[in-house]
């Protein structure tokens, strides 16, 4: 049982890469430095210095192709590491933007991801994803990122209501956990399909569109 599933949900905060977004790149990466478990290589990206600081907006990404390959010890060029990097959003999980539309009705909607201009202007802008949600929340506008408790206060206080009338869905076990500890429900979820799921167990079953 979900906590607090009984209460009332005001806001759904959804992170976009992996919930919303199809991601690629994180098992090249781990054959690069040699680390299987997907778990600890986003533990190790997530606290990483160099993507902390340019998702948080305080690098270019010549500065954080670079740092990286040195950082990382990457068997590439920075050219071709920031090449790879870019394409790592693949677009729009099918039913995504529906589940999204959902809620309209049923809850406020907001995002809530670490993300970077590039990925920003080049990948997710053309998906028109942030345009459904009420508020948005990326970390290089903010200059806070995820797992850090400071971007959950955040939203928090953006969003203008009680921390656990918020749900909070993230595909990364790291970042669930710091949400719960800031006072959020939180529940793992990659893709829309296990979006729905936690969505109904916390009171808000949404349609399948794929299924109508």
């Amino acid at each position: 049982m979900p906590r607090n599933a009984s209460a009332a949900i005001d806001v759904v905060l959804f992170d976009l890469g992996g919930v919303l977004i199809e991601l690629g790149g994180s098992a090249e990466l781990g054959r690069l430095v040699g680390e299987p478990s997907e778990d600890e290589l986003w533990r190790r990206w997530l606290s990483c210095p160099w993507v902390r600081r340019f998702e948080r907006g305080e690098c270019d990404p010549d500065e954080f192709s670079m740092g990286m390959v040195e950082a990382w010890r990457l068997e590439l060029s920075p050219d071709a590491f920031l090449e790879a990097f870019t394409a790592w959003p693949k677009g729009l999980y099918p039913g995504a933007r529906e589940l999204v539309a959902s809620l309209d009705g049923l809850a406020r909607t907001a995002c809530l991801s670490n993300t970077n201009r590039l990925h920003t202007q080049l990948e997710w802008s053309g998906t028109g994803i942030v345009e459904l949600f009420e508020t948005c929340f990326l970390s290089h506008e903010m200059g806070l990122v995820k797992p850090d408790r400071e971007a959950f206060e955040h939203a928090i206080a953006g969003l203008d209501c009680d921390a656990t009338s918020i749900l909070f869905l993230d595909d990364n076990e790291i970042n669930v956990n710091a949400a719960r500890a800031a006072g959020l429900r939180a529940e793992r979820t990659r893709g829309p399909a296990e979006a729905r799921r936690a969505l109904a167990a916390h009171g808000l079953p949404v349609l399948d569109p794929t299924k109508r």
